[in-house]
C-alpha cells in the first residue's frame, strides 16, 4: 500500500463518515416531527452503522483513523511517519468538509453553512473529555486484545456515546470543525468549537495515558535487576 493510496482511502472514509453524520441528521430532523429523542436515535444509529462499515472497509488500507487525534497518537507511537501523519490530518480535514457539502447537496441545501446550534458550557466540554478518553481507551486496548472486533467496538461505542455524553460525543477535531459548517441537526456554532477541541485534546491525552498504563506489562513496570 502506497502512501497516496492510503491517503485516498483515509479521505474517502472521513468524507463518508461526515456524510452519514450530517445526512442522517437532516433526514432524522425532517421525519421526526419535532421529537428530538427520535431524531437523535436515528442519527446515532445511522452513524454507528456507517462507522462500522467504513472502519471495516478501510482499516486494511489506511488504518481507518478518520480522526486527527488517532493519527497523532499513531505518530507518537512511531507507527506513522511525521510526514504521513501530516498528510493524514490534512486529508481528514478537507474530506470532512467535503462530506458535509455532499450531504447538503443531496438535501438541496447550500454546500456550506454557518451553524447556529449552541453547544457550550462546562458540562458539554466535560462530555467531550469523557467521550474522547473513552474512544482512545477502546481503540488502543482493543487493537491488541480484540483486533478483529475493532470496527464493531468503535461503532458501538460512538453510537452509545451519543446518548451517555452531554455533548453527543463528537470526539474528533475534523468532525467538530466540519460540523460548524452545517446549520442542521448536527451543527455546532463556530464560537463553541474551541471548547470542544480543548476537551477532545484533554480526553485524548488522558485516554492514551490510561491505556498505556493498563496495557503495560508487569516486567516493564518492574524490571528485574541483573545479578
Amino acid at each position: 500500500m502506497t502512501l497516496a493510496r492510503a491517503i485516498v482511502a483515509e479521505g474517502l472514509g472521513t468524507a463518508g463518515l461526515l456524510t452519514a453524520i450530517v445526512g442522517s441528521g437532516i433526514m432524522a430532523e425532517r421525519l421526526s416531527g419535532g421529537n428530538a429523542a427520535i431524531a437523535l436515535l436515528a442519527n446515532s444509529t445511522a452513524t454507528g452503522c456507517a462507522l462500522f462499515v467504513l472502519v471495516a472497509t478501510f482499516e486494511g488500507l489506511s488504518g481507518a483513523h478518520f480522526n486527527p487525534l488517532v493519527t497523532l497518537a499513531a505518530a507518537a507511537r512511531r507507527e506513522l511517519a511525521p510526514g504521513a501523519a501530516l498528510a493524514y490530518v490534512a486529508i481528514q480535514l478537507a474530506a470532512a468538509v467535503a462530506g458535509v457539502a455532499l450531504a447538503h447537496a443531496m438535501f438541496d441545501l447550500p454546500a456550506l453553512q454557518v451553524a447556529a446550534r449552541a453547544r457550550a458550557g462546562a458540562g458539554q466540554w466535560l462530555g467531550e473529555v469523557a467521550a474522547t478518553a473513552g474512544l482512545m481507551l477502546v481503540l488502543l486496548l482493543a487493537r491488541h486484545a480484540r483486533p478483529s472486533a475493532i470496527a464493531a467496538l468503535i461503532a458501538a461505542y460512538i453510537a452509545a456515546a451519543y446518548w451517555f455524553t452531554s455533548s453527543t460525543s463528537f470526539a474528533n477535531p475534523a468532525v467538530t470543525l466540519a460540523r460548524s459548517l452545517t446549520d442542521t441537526f448536527t451543527g455546532i456554532r463556530p464560537a463553541d468549537v474551541p471548547g470542544f477541541l480543548g476537551g477532545q485534546v484533554v480526553g485524548a491525552l488522558a485516554g492514551a495515558a490510561l491505556a498505556g498504563w493498563l496495557a503495560r506489562s508487569p516486567d516493564a513496570a518492574h524490571p528485574q535487576s541483573e545479578s
